[in-house]
């Protein structure tokens, strides 16, 4: 079987979900994933021990929170949260991001909670 040249489309994958704060896996690079989530409000205080978090933002704009200041992003830019950082995403209106992370990484990190969601759900 031959593989498939095609490119992934981030506005028709974004068209086949609605739940905020449930990350879908787009695709896969070496041990890292690639997943779309459409945020709104706020999420949960949270840190990822082992691996640093990668937030893109395709539309809208979001903040991280930090526990000393936050970062505003806007479509079109980016930022990476350290690995060990507390961190708290927030978006006052809907907003589309890509996320990037090591594979079996669970969004609301150590605390766990009612906003986990499912881990490797593809779309």
């Amino acid at each position: 079987m031959s593989p498939s040249y095609q490119p992934i489309a981030f506005e028709d994958k974004l068209s086949r979900f609605t739940d905020q704060w449930a990350p879908r896996v787009i695709a896969e690079m070496n041990d890292n994933q690639f997943k779309l989530v459409k945020i709104e409000g706020e999420f949960v205080w949270h840190t990822h021990h082992d691996t640093d978090e990668a937030f893109i933002v395709l539309a809208g704009e979001m903040a991280i929170e930090f526990r000393d200041g936050q970062v505003t992003l806007k479509s079109g830019e980016m930022f990476v949260v350290p690995k060990g950082v507390e961190h708290r995403p927030y978006a006052a209106l809907v907003c589309s991001v890509l996320v990037v992370e090591p594979r079996g990484v669970v969004n609301t990190g150590d605390v766990g909670g009612a906003m986990t969601a499912d881990n490797d759900m593809w779309v």
